[in-house]
This record gives C-alpha cells, structure tokens and sequence, in this order.
C-alpha cells in the first residue's frame, strides 16, 4: 500500500482501477539516419500514413452509424489531406536531404504548415491549421507506436490518472466512466480541477508523479476531499474508506433536502445561488442542486469542444438551450476567454513567454473582432429565448471596456437594420479579476449593470502566484488581507453606484468563506452545483449581524495565517464544517 498526498480539488470519495491516460504530445525524438537507411525510413512514412487512413476511414464508417453522417466532412477533409501529394513529397524529400529521422521532418513540416495557415487574414484557412495539426499528430502516433484511446471511448469504470489533462480532454471525456481523477499537475483553481467540481468527479491533483507511480489496473482510491491518494489498498484500509462514502453519500442526501427552500440569512436576507456551467448538459446539475440560475456559462468550452471557431447558427443554439433550459431563471454568460491556459490551435497557436499576461480574454476578441461579433450576434439572437445577462471577461480599464460596450452596440445596430430581434433590456456586466480594475471599480461601475468577482485570477495576479503551480500553491491563499481588502473595495463601490456584485470564481464555492462574503455584502454567489447545498445551509444558519461581525474581526487581522485559523476553527466548531 502506497499513500500519495496532493491539492484537494473536487471533494468525494472514488475507489477503482487505474487508467493511464497519455500525454496529448510527448516529445518528437530527432536523430540522424544513415544513408542507407534513408529508403527503410520512407518507406515507415508511407506505412503510417496508411495506416492512419485505416483508421480515420473506420472512425467515420462509426461517427456516421451513430450520428446520421454530421461528423463525414471533417473527417472526410482529414482523409483528403493524408492524400495530399505535395504534403507528402515534402515529408519525403525532407527526409532524404536532411537524413533526419521521419518523425522530426514531419513534426517541422507540419509546424510551417500551421504558421502559414495561422498567420493568413482569411478566417476559414486560419481554421485549418487545427485540421493539419490533428492529421500530423495522428500519423506521429502510429510512427511512434502509440494508441492514443480517447476518453470519449472509455467503456468501463475507471479512475482516471494523467500528468496533466487538457480542457478538451476533460469536456470529451466519458464522465460516467470517470469515477474519480488524480493528476501530476494542477492546483485548486485550475481548469481540471473546476471541470472535476462541475462533474462532480472526486479529484486530487498536484501529486507531481502519480502517473509514474501506478500500473494501469492497480486498484486506487481517490480522497478529493482530503487531497490523498491511495494505492494498492489494504483490507482495513479500503473498508474503512467504503463505510467513509457511505457515509458522505448519506451527507449529500441531507443536503439536498434544501434544495427548494431559499438562501435566505436568519433575519431575512436573501441571497442569489447560482450555478457555474462549462456545458449544456450541467443545467440539469444547477436544476437538481437549487440553482437560482446560471451565473457563469463559460462560452469558451464551446470553442474547445469543438476544436475550432464554431459558427454563429451553432452558437446561438447552444446559448439558445440553456436559456430555455433555465428560463425564467437567469443565465449570465461570459463572452469568450480563450489563451492563457486555454489555447486552441485554430485561434491562438504561438507560443508567449507569460500566456497568463498575454493574448487572452478580452484582449484577444477586441484584436480579433469577427470573432467577437460574431458571438454578440449568436448571444444576442438567442436573448429572446430567455433572459440573458452578458458578461465580458479580464477587463482591466474603461478603455478595453468602452470598446467592448461600442462593439456591442454596433453589432445591435446592424442586427436592427436586418430586422432581426433580440431583448431590449439585457444586462451588461464585467468579470473584475485584475488589480487595476478593482482598484478603478468605483469608475467601472459607472458604466456596466453588475460585476461578478473573478477570484481565480484576482487571487493568482494580485499575490503573483500561478495558480496551475504545484510548487507555489501554498501561496495562493484567498484570506490573504490584500485580497479581503480588495474584495470590500470592489463590493462597495459597487453598492455605491447601485449595481449588484457577484462571484463567480472558487471562493464563491468554499463554506469556509460563506459567512465572510455574505458580511461583506455580496449579493450573489456563483459555484459549481455540488457546493450549492453546503453554502446555503450557511447562509441559513447565520444573521447579517454575526456575518458582518466576522468581517470587522477579520480585518483587523494582519496575517493570513492568522484569518485562515481563526475561520477554520469558527466554522469547524458552529457548522462542523470539514477541515481537510
């Protein structure tokens, strides 16, 4: 029996075998080929381009019996380019000039080629570069004798193991085979980790080897809730953790019986709980969890998911579900927030020294305007199906934020003129997740209807801590008095100006800082649906009085350490709330 401690990321208990799940993109091995051997190595080319057609002619023969043919013509461009006589002469004539190994020529090839596509002003080339992408990885895996199983083919139970997971792969994967999660990489607030709380996946991550350490098959058990992995389980030790899920299993059950009753404070404050959602599918999540509504859809798992820039029609049918699905419940949804840790090739596909502090969010629709428009008009097409709130992500002035509201309008103007119909009345706010918005919020405010809290970044920025960081996690602490202080500064000058103000990021999620931002005045928290219970027992456990009294002894307080003890143990002993 083996113990492995991490970061505690989506609470729950998971025992079952591992699956190994491999890394998207090991390293491409380059070595020189004797010249007579050059021949032998073309000849390996040409085999694995065989045998991928193989392959993609089988997955579309599958795709078309299941799907009614929706997918043949991507994978049909697929098929097409593993013909392209001019692709492949140049991944043959490489070889034999530079008599390098085929896999690295064809690794460089396809990397010019994408460039090219990448850096072209036409939107429908620049999309293709995805496709060649794909197609040269799919090739590099038969070259390197590599079964890439995707996770939307799982077909049993498993507990999924990886150094790291892709946003996509998280969307894709088969979630009902996916009992729990355990991961090299990743922290709290990373993507994995909030995807795992949506799914309601029990996961650790931040292990830094698990995925060196177990045997596909080994049995596990996953402890999300105390950040522990276990392998190889003894008897008592997996008895005891069988009667522990039963255990939280009965807990939930409990929980669950709030589910119709408000969020309603002891002396009559009612709060809004919402929902965070990546996908349609989790509306019926935030439903069987007593959601309010939806207060962060994030837009940008539409664009992942699909592997590329999705069109208007099949935006505005996305936004269109769940607004329907959630009406008359709100649904704020975020415009899209693509870079950083969320790269998708056909978008963004070159490499920043600090992604994080680049090309991202709003940043990127602003620099790429027929992307933005044409989410506007998708987002405000479907308004009339429901009520919509808008949101744009990592404003950071009033400038960035000024062109984003002109856009907007420019978008209305032309959809008036054609005559097409969206809400009169939809509100427009911002995500304030950088330091300099906050501290310019009294400004902000002014000219938007909400604000809703992004503490994922306004943590990682304001403290200068990567959140995906296992070795500076200990770093990123939400109770740190720089932050508290910022939160009060941005809710207030919110009040002042007569707007509501959200949160949308973890903390919103965590119990341990329910009775702190109630006191502050928040109006609204927004959480992966599994937390929702939790937070509104709190929420119905407590006065303003008490919240607001918490407030005042916190910050007076000069270290987090200091704040982070006292609350742990005022929530342990009033709301048994579990201390990991």
């Amino acid at each position: 029996m083996q113990k492995l401690t991490g970061i505690p990321a989506s609470p729950g208990i998971a025992i079952g075998r591992v699956h190994v799940h491999m890394e998207d993109q090991p390293p491409v091995p380059r070595f020189s080929v004797e010249a007579n051997s050059v021949s032998a190595e073309v000849e390996r080319f040409r085999q694995a381009v065989e045998r991928a057609r193989e392959e993609l002619t089988k997955l579309r023969d599958r795709t078309e019996s299941v799907q009614n043919g929706t997918n043949g013509d991507f994978l049909e461009s697929h098929m097409l380019m593993l013909s392209d006589a001019d692709f492949l002469t140049k991944v043959e004539s490489g070889v034999r000039q530079t008599q390098r190994n085929v896999e690295w020529v064809l690794h460089e090839e396809t990397q010019s080629v994408v460039r090219k596509l990448a850096s072209l002003d036409d939107q429908y080339l620049r999309e293709r570069s995805v496709d060649i992408h794909d197609v040269g990885r799919r090739v590099l895996n038969h070259l390197m004798y590599r079964e890439r199983i995707s996770l939307s083919d799982l077909t049993r139970e498993v507990v999924l193991v990886a150094h790291d997971l892709l946003p996509s792969d998280a969307i894709d994967m088969n979630k009902r085979m996916v009992r729990g999660i355990a991961m090299d990489a990743g922290g709290k607030t990373s993507h994995t980790a909030i995807l795992a709380r949506a799914f309601e996946i029990p996961a650790v991550l931040g292990l830094k080897n698990v995925s060196e350490e177990v045997k596909v098959g080994s049995r596990v058990i996953v402890d999300g809730s105390r950040g522990v992995v276990i392998v190889d389980p003894d008897e008592d030790t997996l008895r005891d953790y069988r009667e522990q899920l039963s255990a939280y299993r009965k807990r939930e059950v409990q929980l669950m019986s709030l589910n119709d009753l408000p969020a309603e404070t002891r002396d009559g404050k009612l709060i809004h709980l919402k929902a965070n959602i990546e996908i349609p599918e989790e509306v019926d999540a935030g439903f069987s969890h007593g959601a309010d509504g939806v207060g962060l859809f994030r837009s940008e798992f539409l664009f992942l998911h699909a592997g590329r820039v999705p069109d208007e029609e099949s935006q505005y049918q996305t936004y269109r579900q769940v607004l329907e699905a959630m009406n008359p419940r709100p649904v704020t949804i975020r415009t899209l927030d693509v870079g950083g840790d969320k790269v998708i090739p056909s978008l963004i596909n070159y490499p920043e020294k600090n992604p994080i502090l680049g090309w991202r969010a709003i940043r990127f629709c602003l620099s790429r305007p027929e992307v933005f428009r044409t989410q506007l008009r998708a987002l405000l097409r479907a308004s009339v199906h429901g009520k919509l709130r808008i949101m744009f992500p990592m404003i950071s002035g009033v400038e960035e934020l000024n062109r984003a509201l002109e856009i907007l309008d420019e978008v209305k103007q032309e959809m008036k003129a054609a005559s097409e119909t969206f809400a009169s009345d939809i509100p427009v706010g911002i995500m304030v997740e950088i330091p300099s918005a906050a501290v310019t919020s009294d400004i902000l405010a002014r000219r938007v209807d909400f604000f809703s809290i992004g503490t994922n970044d306004l943590i990682q920025y304001t403290i200068a801590v990567d959140r995906g960081n296992e070795r500076t996690t200990y770093l990123y602490e939400p109770f740190h008095p720089g932050i508290l202080r910022l939160l009060t500064m941005i809710i207030d000058n919110a009040h002042n100006a007569g707007i509501p103000v959200g949160m949308c990021g973890e903390m919103a999620g965590d119990p341990l800082a329910t009775i702190l931002l109630l006191g502050m005045g928040l109006d609204e928290f927004s959480m992966g649906a599994v937390s929702i219970p939790e937070v509104k027992r709190i929420i119905r456990s407590v006065t303003m009085g008490e919240a607001e009294e918490l407030v005042g002894t916190v910050m007076d307080m000069r270290s987090y350490v200091d704040i982070d003890a006292y609350i742990k143990a005022l929530m342990k002993e009033r709301f048994d709330v579990r201390i990991y």
